[in-house]
Formats: structure tokens, C-alpha cells, sequence
């Protein structure tokens, strides 16, 4: 591909970055476990500015009946041709609900061939690695934000005493119990929080825990996978998202990838653009919780 640039080649990398986005996305994002199959769909020479993608959904409810009418002038006698004995008949329409981009992403390097000390392909394919792991850290906050305006369900705690901390978890399991949700909830915590779950007395060999205090490990809390993420993650005073995996989708769409000759020295301009968003149906959201620290007084 060439444009009018010093009759000098355009090389477009998009299916390159759209592989070391999804690889380094299955490997280092905390929160991968929230979306479909723990990844990132990506698109490459995406064209629509707005609407990632579609999806069908129908807000009918399932009506069950009662029971089947034998009523001899149901469906048959004076009601041949005007009832049925199966009950009221609802009709059931998907509505085509628009999924949009929330976000967007850029990257403007530039490789000069006088000063870059390596070859030009492999500092290519070194910035580009480092760029997906960049972008990655950035999806991470933005999943993060996404996960806590979706929360359907929220808990606070006081402080991070043995009683409050044994109450909460048992409140979540209530809750996760009363939804019947299926699948195994993971909570995603503080630093701060996750040292207070490990030394907690009911983590012992004595009940079965498998705690590893020389690693400052626990796995299992209460029937909660706990895994901890860096505090930069959660928004001010919130202190845990809990959720069942797999119940939102994360997207990106890459416009350009690319790198292209520069008249201001002498090399190349490296470039790319794209948007982002996650999408969870309103059905999901009440499977999605988060705790706050709200300290007395």
C-alpha cells in the first residue's frame, strides 16, 4: 500500500497488533476473567466510528400457565375457532440493541535511522509489543471503571476487623445464593483487603483452608475465589469487585496500525489508532457487586 509520501511505502501492521493485543491481553489483564472466554475481541480495519457490533435481546418474560384448559367448549364447541386450550399466546421479538465504542486509544512514536542503534524491523516489532502491553494496562482501568458503574448489587465495611470481614463475605454468599447464580463468584480485592482475608483466624489447615501464609496466598474464602489487583484499580473507597466470569464482552476496534515515512527526519512515524468498549446485558448486572470502605464517622 502507498500514498503520496516521497513515493515511499505506507506498511500497515493491524493484524499484527491485533494478535499481540489479544495474546498479551489473555496473559496480563486482571480483570480478563469478567469477559467472554477471559478475551479481547479485536478487530482490525474497523470502518464504523460509533456501533461496535449488534446483539439480540428480548425483554419478554417466560409465562408459565397454569395448567391445560379441558373446558369442552375451549377449542372445541362454542369456542372452536376462538380459543385455545394452551392459555394466552405471547409473541416473542428480539429488539437489534447497538453496542457502541466507548473510548478511544492512540499511540505517535518515531524510529530514526541515524539514532534507533538496531534494526529497523526488529525496533518495529519491539514497540509494537510494548505497545500492546501498554494498551492492555490502559483496558485494564477502563474494565475496572466499567465493572463498578455495572455493579447491581453493593456492600459497604466498616474497617477490616475479623467480625466485619467474616460478616461480609457471608452477606455476598447469601446474596450470590438468593440469585441463583451459577458459577463460581471471584472476588478481585485490595491489597489492603486481601492481607486482612489472609490472616484471618478461619484461614487455617484445621478447616480444610489451603492458605499459604510464606506466599501471603489464599485462594478460597467462604466459597470466593480471591485474587488481588493493584489499588490504582478501584475507584476511591471501594475496596473489592465480585463477580461470575464470563457474563461481558470487551472489544477494541483497530483503525490503523501503521508506520510511514516522516519528512521531519529521517525514518519512520509510528502509528495507531482505535476505539474500545465492554457490554454486559442488564440481566447480568445483578451477578456483579461491589464492596465500599466506609470507615464510622
Amino acid at each position: 500500500m502507498s500514498t503520496a509520501n516521497q513515493n515511499q511505502p505506507v506498511r500497515s501492521y493491524q493484524p499484527q497488533f491485533k494478535q499481540l493485543l489479544q495474546a498479551v491481553f489473555r496473559t496480563q489483564a486482571y480483570f480478563r476473567d469478567f469477559f467472554v472466554g477471559g478475551e479481547i475481541e479485536a478487530l482490525d480495519g474497523v470502518q464504523h466510528n460509533e456501533t461496535a457490533f449488534y446483539v439480540k435481546t428480548s425483554d419478554i418474560p417466560v409465562v408459565v400457565g397454569s395448567a391445560y384448559n379441558k373446558d369442552a367448549n375451549t377449542a372445541f364447541g362454542t369456542g372452536t375457532g376462538n380459543s385455545t386450550r394452551f392459555g394466552p399466546r405471547t409473541e416473542i421479538i428480539y429488539t437489534d440493541t447497538p453496542v457502541p465504542y466507548r473510548w478511544e486509544w492512540v499511540f505517535h512514536e518515531g524510529i530514526d535511522r541515524h539514532t534507533v542503534n538496531n534494526d529497523m524491523q526488529a525496533a518495529i516489532a519491539d514497540r509494537l509489543d510494548l505497545q500492546a502491553q501498554a494498551k492492555i494496562k490502559l483496558f485494564d482501568t477502563k474494565h475496572a471503571e466499567f465493572i463498578s458503574s455495572v455493579a447491581g448489587h453493593s456492600e459497604t465495611l466498616a474497617d477490616y476487623s475479623e467480625d466485619a470481614v467474616l460478616k461480609l463475605f457471608n452477606d455476598l454468599a447469601t446474596y450470590y445464593t438468593n440469585i441463583e447464580a451459577i458459577g463460581q463468584p471471584v472476588a478481585k480485592v485490595r491489597p489492603e483487603f486481601y492481607n486482612a482475608i489472609v490472616d484471618h483466624p478461619i484461614v487455617n489447615s484445621a478447616k480444610g483452608s489451603s492458605v499459604n501464609i510464606d506466599r501471603n496466598q489464599v485462594l478460597m474464602f467462604k466459597d470466593f475465589a480471591i485474587q488481588r489487583v493493584p489499588d490504582r484499580l478501584f475507584k476511591e473507597n471501594e475496596i473489592a469487585y465480585i463477580y461470575i466470569p464470563g457474563i461481558a464482552k470487551a472489544f477494541t476496534g483497530i483503525n490503523t496500525a501503521r508506520t510511514i515515512e516522516s519528512e521531519d527526519f529521517d525514518g519512520v512515524a509510528l502509528q495507531g489508532a482505535g476505539k474500545a468498549g465492554e457490554f454486559i446485558i442488564e440481566d447480568n448486572k445483578k451477578a456483579v457487586a461491589k464492596v465500599t470502605l466506609t470507615p464510622e464517622g
